[in-house]
């Protein structure tokens, strides 16, 4: 898989072992995000004809200042369990002006995994709509022009 250009990753593992399978399912399934929040990073041409990136209004030159970031932590609360939700997976992805998070508890980390993923990716898609109503109206993302 390549590079997420502009979209730092960081998982944890507590009360469990982050075997590799794991690792590279939740930077595969999360990694998939970033198409819907490329719209956050401009290409432009500066002044001496090089491509530099724009983040929401930063410029920046080789390296994201203001990169989004995705902590995940995946957990086993509790190891006397043999039955019912003993897998929990947390998200937390960091916007320009704004936080998502999502939860959830299964018995299989893939499916948490899949379901805090879904919920971010509607999270993402009410935040670009928010950004992009703000934009037309000409409101800012606070109520201000």
């Amino acid at each position: 898989m390549g590079y997420n250009y502009g979209m730092k990753i960081i998982i944890k593992a507590t009360k469990l072992e982050l075997t590799p399978a794991i690792y590279e399912y939740i930077k595969e399934k999360i990694g998939s995000l970033n198409r819907f929040v490329k719209r956050f990073e401009v290409i432009e041409k500066s002044s001496k004809g090089k491509q530099v990136s724009r983040v929401e209004g930063k410029l920046l030159a080789g390296r994201f200042k203001n990169e989004i970031k995705i902590e995940i932590e995946i957990a086993r609360p509790t190891k006397h369990h043999k039955h019912g939700n003993v897998f929990c997976a947390e998200a937390n992805m960091y916007l320009p002006g704004k936080v998502l998070r999502a939860e959830h508890s299964d018995w299989d980390i893939r499916i948490a995994i899949n379901n805090i993923k879904n919920k971010l990716q509607q999270e993402i898609k009410k935040y670009n709509t928010k950004q992009v109503i703000s934009r037309r109206s000409g409101v800012g993302l606070h109520g201000k022009k």
